[in-house]
């Protein structure tokens, strides 16, 4: 199989241009946006993509957890499919780039491909996964999870948001609830681009970040419960105070984190007190500890540490230690020749690359455990993400999906 030739681009102000339409919807409130999973907002951007995919000459497929998959058909019909996507769902504060760009350089593939009047043996699948952020349904990658078969659908549609309202009846009620079977498609490969969301390409020089493996990641919710009390008239000595419980959990994450670098970083970081008022001693302390390694010896010593050691820091408070396991993966190792082939079309172009290890979980590492997978990345300003001022250039987005475009042709293999 040959690469495709070196002078073969993308077009990068058109990809630009519909980053920045797509911004246009759910927009936040301090230059980046707001389109949490199966929202209205949400509903407009599917629209909006689908008209766009419809208009490049691909049909479309939805499947029951709302996953949309746009195909351009191949010469070989038994040739199983490539695939190449993200998310368009963003965080609450979410930026214009974090898994849209990866969605829309897909299409802008397809779009190339068709300027240039290129066939391919394999068909080209372009895809949207649902709720890949968690934010208003947890786990993240909650729709790549079912596809893969490593979540329950029925855990899945029964998920609720922070109203009571449940996954099922917020994706139908959106109309995007699909007739196929989740998983039920097979993939040739599966590739995906997105920004680094941390600082290493940027600090680094790079334009691209080859991805070799992806951290594991397990969050452990935890709940201090101690003795809620007045805050004036409650002697310091008889004071059973969670909040105490988790300041010191807080500094344990820190130490466990810290004793294992550059393999492993942890932080607490959703946090509810309560009754969280001015003069009560807080009673209750309910809060995430977010532990990542790509390493799973390194991942599973960790939580045992803090499974070990938090509770005897709750005793000698006088307060009670209750955990659960509310989201984990084991770390993805990428495919290797996918792998080298991002790295020889970095190589091949004449872009700066370097191996890198992916911080933040993404779609790709569950779909990793289901086909051959691998990503690419570009950077992003300061290693901003997750938030409204996260930012990235024109043409670090163009290189990284003109690497992408190589990486995913060469696959799909162009017929002469």
């Amino acid at each position: 199989m040959s690469a495709p030739a070196a002078n073969l681009r993308i077009n990068g102000d058109r990809l630009w241009d519909s980053l920045m339409e797509m911004a246009k919807i759910g927009p936040g409130v301090a230059g980046g946006n707001n389109r949490q999973t199966l929202t209205d907002e949400d509903a407009e951007g599917r629209a909006l993509f689908q008209k766009w995919c419809e208009e490049a000459g691909m049909t479309m497929g939805v499947d029951e957890m709302g996953n949309m998959f746009f195909r351009r058909e191949g010469t070989d019909p038994d040739a199983l499919p490539v695939y190449v996507g993200s998310h368009l769902d963003t965080q609450p504060t979410g930026g214009k780039y974090d898994g849209v760009l990866g969605v829309l350089s897909g299409l802008e593939i397809v779009r190339t491909l068709n300027d240039l009047g290129i066939k391919t043996r394999h068909p080209i699948v372009v895809v949207n996964w649902t709720n890949e952020e968690g934010t208003r349904f947890a786990p993240a990658m909650l729709a790549s999870g079912v596809f893969a078969g490593v979540i329950d659908q029925d855990y899945a549609y029964n998920r609720t948001d922070a109203e009571g309202k449940r996954f099922i009846d917020e994706l139908e009620r959106i109309g995007w609830k699909g007739d196929e079977k989740v998983g039920a498609r097979k993939m040739h490969a599966f590739f995906e681009y997105h920004i680094e969301q941390g600082p290493i390409l940027e600090a680094e020089g790079k334009e691209i970040g080859v991805v070799t493996h992806g951290q594991g990641l397990r969050w452990i919710q935890c709940t201090v419960t101690g003795k809620g009390q007045h805050t004036g008239s409650t002697p310091m000595y008889m004071r059973r105070n969670a909040g105490r419980g988790l300041a010191q959990i807080t500094e344990l994450v820190h130490e466990i984190a810290m004793k294992h670098q550059p393999a492993a970083v942890g932080a607490i970081g959703h946090i509810d007190i309560y009754p969280n008022s001015r003069n009560i001693i807080p009673e209750k302390a309910v809060f995430t500890v977010d532990f990542r390694s790509h390493q799973l010896e390194t991942l599973e010593g960790m939580v045992a540490e803090l499974l070990e050691k938090a509770p005897k820091i709750c005793a000698d408070l006088g307060c009670s230690f209750e955990w659960e396991d509310v989201g984990h993966f084991d770390p993805p190792a990428f495919d290797e020749t996918l792998v080298g082939r991002v790295r020889s079309a970095a190589e091949r172009l004449g872009y700066s690359h370097m191996d890198i290890i992916s911080g933040a979980g993404h779609d790709a590492c569950w779909i990793n455990r289901v086909a051959p997978t691998a990503m690419v990345m570009c950077p992003c300003v300061d290693g901003l993400s997750h938030n409204e001022a996260e930012e990235i250039s024109p043409e670090w987005a163009r290189a990284g999906a003109d690497v992408l475009f190589h990486a995913v042709v060469e696959t799909a293999e162009v017929v002469e």
